[in-house]
């Protein structure tokens, strides 16, 4: 079901550039947590962040080159504290400042560590997840990852924020306009996290980093390749979230702004495409990962809204 959402930008942050730059200008949160490394089956470790609680368990993933330092991370941490939730933050391989050990890493369309992490944060707590909530990446990784498990999901809840619903639309959207300014730092976060990766070992690619100036190409050359695929084509259609979401069992909040600089307004799927558990909550406004709302100041809207959904 798709909806209209409630939220109204500031009067003088409308701009989808502004909704999406502000809160990481001015809304960090200093919240450190306590520190768990998981070791996985492969060899490999994703590192945690707990935010006890006595409340039910939420387990909080985050987008491209994302970490607890985002500050959509800190401020969710931070409410679901608040409103009695028991907090645990995952760091997708790689993210949390320290190499992972594999040769490949992360990426849109990897489930099988959700999976893992969820099936551990109740084995340590005695408790089920009751719910996930993933940001842009995350949230491509989560809805996909709940269609394919379908009536096999063991949440009760899921959020997912300014998702990429489309891989190959999120490319092309990403090489246009003003946005290429997010292509940009993000690339660039990239090549420096895979030269660090691989200072001290031999890297299975050979590759011109420099050369790889969009998502199209560092995808082709280094996400497909490092992690199985034949191409950035085949990655991005075997990882796109859209096609899994009439397959979603779990109750399922989406939220989105149609003026998402990261995504074509197109490329939003419509009511056919969404399983009768899903909302697909859209805004007119409020960027990538932004909703930045109030009346004379700014004040975050996202996280209230998803912790009433979590507790309704």
């Amino acid at each position: 079901m798709i909806t209209l959402s409630e939220f109204k930008p500031l009067w003088w942050l409308v701009n989808p550039h502004l909704q999406t730059l502000w809160p990481v200008w001015f809304g960090r949160h200093g919240l450190h947590g306590r520190s768990e490394r998981l070791e996985l089956d492969d060899g490999d470790f994703v590192d945690l962040r707990w935010f006890d609680g006595d409340g039910p368990l939420v387990v909080v993933v985050h987008g491209l080159e994302g970490s607890i330092n985002s500050h959509y991370a800190g401020a969710m941490m931070l409410a679901l504290q608040e409103s009695g939730f028991h907090g645990l933050f995952m760091h997708l391989r790689g993210c949390s400042g320290e190499p992972n050990r594999l040769d490949r890493s992360y990426h849109s369309g990897e489930t099988g560590d959700l999976a893992a992490v969820v099936r551990h944060a109740a084995g340590v707590t005695g408790k089920p997840v009751f719910a996930m909530i993933g940001y842009s990446l995350g949230g491509n990784a989560l809805l996909k990852w709940l269609g394919e498990e379908g009536e096999q999901s063991p949440l009760q809840r899921a959020v997912a924020v300014s998702v990429p619903f489309r891989l190959d639309d999120g490319a092309r959207r990403l090489s246009t306009g003003i946005s290429r300014l997010y292509q940009h730092h993000l690339l660039n976060r990239l090549r420096r996290n895979f030269r660090r990766k691989f200072r001290q070992r031999a890297s299975p690619l050979t590759v011109d980093l420099d050369s790889l100036c969009d998502f199209y190409s560092f995808d082709d050359r280094v996400t497909a390749p490092l992690h199985g695929f034949s191409g950035a084509d085949d990655y991005y259609r075997k990882s796109s979230s859209r096609q899994y979401l009439k397959n979603i069992q779990c109750e399922t909040l989406i939220l989105h702004a149609q003026d998402d600089p990261f995504l074509f307004e197109k490329s939003i799927p419509g009511n056919e495409e969404l399983s009768q558990h899903v909302t697909l909550e859209l805004s007119k406004h409020g960027g990538h990962v932004g909703f930045i709302g109030g009346r004379v100041f700014p004040k975050r809207w996202l996280e209230p809204r998803i912790i009433q959904f979590l507790q309704s």
